[in-house]
This record gives structure tokens, C-alpha cells and sequence, in this order.
């Protein structure tokens, strides 16, 4: 799993620095030189949602360091200037209270708050998961499932299915039904933003985009068990004609995704290699929502889960 990249690729790094000032320009600079050959991150964006993620990320920064930096810088200061050598340093032992220092100690931590709170505000409401994104291009739709410890992505559109695999057409909106089949997950690919729920008997809802072509990874950032540290999918963006082309290879090649091939993905497994499926039950999703398909069987005697349990059940890609 790579870490996070402070410096932005250069792509993204020109989307975003339209409204970026010079001073926060400089921070990123210098915030970046520890971390400048790590990729893959929150800070380095490939869509919109991830885009406006990471812009509330520095605005939040950039706001708390005016305070966090002349508070440090002060206190250098005040050691200096009110050394035990410095006899010219004014000593007042008994002052107890000044109205001015009391407006500063105040007001700097309120007008903060207030900042911070209304980007904050803002960028929730425009980056709200439930909200379509703009665009003149149609979404396509995926349902995803989060499985004891694999992620299983349906497309109800095109009729085929995958296991630790997302692939996305650049430049579509999707949209993302998620729900679980076990206990409570989450469901995040950091470059492209937003993590959410998924939760057993319910269904969330998730707008995300990615601009360009590539390939990035998702993860569960919820523990659910054992298999939770290796809970992680491969995601690829591709052009239009790419996309079309890998959805006509996963209909030509793999089993069917059945009640019986899911009942089989139920079972807790770890490490689990990419696989697709040339064609799925169309009910499958909403049955597995609703609950009318009962959880996996959990646990089994014999200690720790089976990696690579479901490499037979799926064609591989």
C-alpha cells in the first residue's frame, strides 16, 4: 500500500492550484520534501470528488498553521526576549489581567473555528456522496458488496461481475450502490474520494469520477476481522474504448455469478486475486441488500482464513 503524496502530480497540481495562493503554495512545497516520492494518496487526486477532498484537506491546514506558527514562533520569542540575562525585559509580577491580550486570546480561536467551519460546511454539501455529479456524459452504475474479506462489484448494466476488481471508464460518472453481506465496512479509494459505509441490510449511496486513465487501489477502513489487513481491490481507469473492450473479454470468459457461486463467496477469505464473472443473476444485489440471502458462515474451526479461497469461483483477469 503506497502513503500518502503531498506534492500533487503535475496534472492534478494545475487543476488545484488555481485556487491556491502563494502562501499555501509554499507550504505544500515544504510539507512535501519528506514525502515527495510517495503516491497514491488522498493528495494526489484523479477525479473531482477526490479533488475537492483534498482541498478542504489544505484550506483546513493552511488555516490552523496562521495560528500554529506565530503561536511557536512567540513562544522562541518570548523565551528570548525574557531571558534571566536581559535586564531590560519589563518584569511585572503582579499583573493578573488585560483586556487587549483577553480579545486576542479569544477572538483568534473563534475567527478559526468560524473558517474552518465554513469550508468545512461548504465542501460537504458540495461534495455530498449522495449527490449526482455534473456532467454531460451518462453514469454507469455499480453495485458493490463487501464480503468476508473481499469486495465483489456488479455491473447491472453491462451483466458481469468482478472480485477485488473496480474497473471505471475515465471521464463517466459512477454511480455506487454499497452494501454488506457481513458486519460494517467501509469502502475507500483514496484518490478518488469520499469514504463511506457499507452496512449490512441497507444501501449507500456514492458518486465518484476519475478524470484520466489509471490504475490506483481501494481499501476497507473499517476492521471486520482477521482478513481486514489484506481487504484491498484493485481499481483501473481506462479510456472509453478500453472499457468497452474489457467488459466484452469478461463476458467471454469466466463461470456464472449464481446463487450458488455466491454462496460460495460467503466463506471468510483472505488474499483473495482478482476474478471476474461473465454474467450475474440480476437479483443478486437487492437479495443480498434485503438480507433475503443469509450471511456467510462465518468462522470455521481450524484457525485462520483461507488465502485465496475463491480463486477457482471467478475467471481471473
Amino acid at each position: 500500500m503506497d502513503c500518502l503524496q503531498v506534492v500533487k502530480s503535475a496534472p492534478a497540481r494545475a487543476r488545484m492550484g488555481r485556487g491556491l495562493s502563494l502562501g499555501r503554495g509554499l507550504v505544500l512545497a515544504f510539507a512535501g520534501l519528506g514525502l515527495a516520492a510517495c503516491s497514491g494518496g488522498v493528495l494526489d487526486p484523479l477525479g473531482p470528488v477526490g479533488e475537492g477532498d483534498a482541498e478542504i484537506l489544505i484550506n483546513a491546514t493552511v488555516i490552523m498553521l496562521v495560528i500554529v506558527v506565530p503561536t511557536i514562533l512567540m513562544a522562541f520569542w518570548i523565551a528570548w526576549r525574557y531571558r534571566a540575562s536581559n535586564t531590560r525585559a519589563e518584569y511585572l509580577p503582579y499583573w493578573s489581567y488585560s483586556g487587549r491580550v483577553e480579545a486576542v486570546v479569544w477572538s483568534i480561536p473563534i475567527l478559526t473555528i468560524l473558517f474552518i467551519g465554513g469550508v468545512i460546511w461548504i465542501g460537504s454539501h458540495r461534495l455530498d456522496p449522495f449527490r449526482p455529479l455534473e456532467s454531460d456524459v451518462p453514469p454507469i452504475e455499480v453495485q458493490v458488496v463487501s464480503l468476508d474479506w473481499k469486495w465483489l462489484f456488479i455491473y447491472p448494466e453491462q451483466g458481469i461481475a468482478a472480485v477485488n476488481q473496480l474497473v471505471v471508464p475515465a471521464g463517466t460518472p459512477v454511480r455506487f450502490s454499497i452494501t454488506s453481506a457481513s458486519v460494517f465496512n467501509a469502502f475507500f479509494v483514496p484518490r478518488l474520494g469520499s469514504m463511506i459505509y457499507a452496512m449490512p441490510g441497507m444501501v449507500s449511496q456514492l458518486h465518484l469520477q476519475a478524470d484520466d486513465p489509471g490504475e490506483m487501489w481501494g481499501i476497507s477502513a473499517q476492521f471486520s476481522g482477521d482478513g481486514f489487513s489484506d481487504m484491498n481491490f484493485q481499481v483501473r481507469s481506462l479510456a472509453a474504448a478500453d472499457f468497452e473492450a474489457w467488459v466484452g473479454g469478461t463476458r467471454g470468459a469466466g463461470p456464472v455469478l449464481d446463487q450458488a457461486a455466491y454462496a460460495g463467496l460467503t466463506h471468510q477469505s483472505a488474499r483473495v486475486p482478482p476474478s471476474t464473472f461473465r454474467a450475474v443473476d440480476p437479483r443478486l444485489f437487492e437479495a443480498v441488500a434485503t438480507q433475503a440471502h443469509p450471511p456467510g458462515p462465518g468462522p470455521q474451526p481450524g484457525g485462520a482464513p483461507h488465502a485465496g479461497r475463491e480463486a477457482t469461483t471467478g475467471g481471473k483477469d
